[in-house]
């Protein structure tokens, strides 16, 4: 699939990431998480923060309900509608579209001048181990604590199970380390490499899972702001079979069988998913004083 093609459904996919934060359930990442980093978060009201691939600005309006302050903001996004979408959201920050990939690479500090926070979620799988390196180089030259949220790991798991399962779970791994603007991507490996990144340069490394588990409305789980767990696993399924069928378009009869049991299952409020996140926090040792 070309490289642009490819991007364009990732970043239709990275929206559906935003129905998460408007749940109870991220309540639990906030511990996972947030016990481990709080101690390291900037505490200054003039501490500037940066978001990279911001998106609609959801990461942001979670972390302002999480951090002790009301730091400085900026959002940055390579995409225009996004871009727009985040504006109308976030009036009490910087709103800008860069181009990640020169930014990244520039040998000027650029956005991340200054900056003491630098967070971002779901984009990691979508760069290659070279921009994920220059990108925990940037972060080290400014000395900036560091959240990555949401990385996708590479687990799919549905119930009640079919055979065709574990063959559209590849083929979405396959599609996630296509190339999506910043060479071939990381996909799966993403939070791993993340890791071994900004620990090469001196970093404390936290990696936890945080897997989402979308279970039948009447059971909980993670319910999105508009239409429930339902409407998500519907977006997500369909999602998948999209993505299976850009790798392997020959298996498209297959695909479809696949897709119209699943969205059966989630019809009848029998479906369960689980797909495999990560969260990477990264800080700087304190020098004793």
């Amino acid at each position: 699939m070309p490289k642009d093609r490819s991007r364009r459904y990732h970043d239709r996919v990275a929206r559906r990431y935003d129905a998460i934060y408007d749940d109870p359930y991220w309540a639990f990442h906030d511990e996972l998480t947030w016990r481990l980093i709080k101690p390291h978060l900037p505490r200054d009201l003039s501490s500037a923060c940066l978001d990279l691939g911001t998106g609609t600005g959801a990461n942001v309006r979670y972390l302002t309900g999480c951090l002790p302050i009301r730091p400085e903001w900026l959002l940055v996004d390579d995409d225009p509608q996004l871009i727009e979408e985040a504006s109308r959201n976030w009036a009490s920050g910087l709103v800008r579209r860069v181009d990640l990939a020169e930014e990244i690479h520039s040998a000027a500090l650029g956005i991340f001048a200054g900056r003491e926070l630098v967070t971002a979620s779901a984009p990691l799988d979508r760069v290659s181990d070279r921009p994920l390196r220059a990108l925990a180089d940037k972060c080290r030259q400014v000395s900036a604590t560091v959240l990555f949220a949401l990385t996708y790991d590479g687990e799919i798991r549905c119930v009640p199970e079919e055979p065709e399962d574990d063959a559209i779970r590849d083929l979405v791994n396959s599609h996630q380390r296509r190339d999506k603007g910043f060479g071939p991507a990381l996909g799966p490996a993403a939070a791993g490499v993340a890791e071994r990144c900004f620990a090469d340069l001196g970093y404390h490394v936290e990696r936890e899972a945080t897997p989402w588990v979308l279970a039948p409305d009447k059971q909980g789980g993670v319910v999105a702001a508009a239409g429930g767990s339902s409407e998500l696993q519907r977006q997500l399924i369909e999602g998948w079979a999209e993505a299976a069928a850009d790798v392997a378009p020959e298996e498209l009869p297959s695909i479809d069988r696949w897709r119209t049991r699943r969205l059966a299952h989630v019809t009848a409020n029998r479906s369960r998913l689980t797909v495999g996140h990560a969260d990477v926090a990264a800080w700087l040792p304190r020098r004793p004083t």
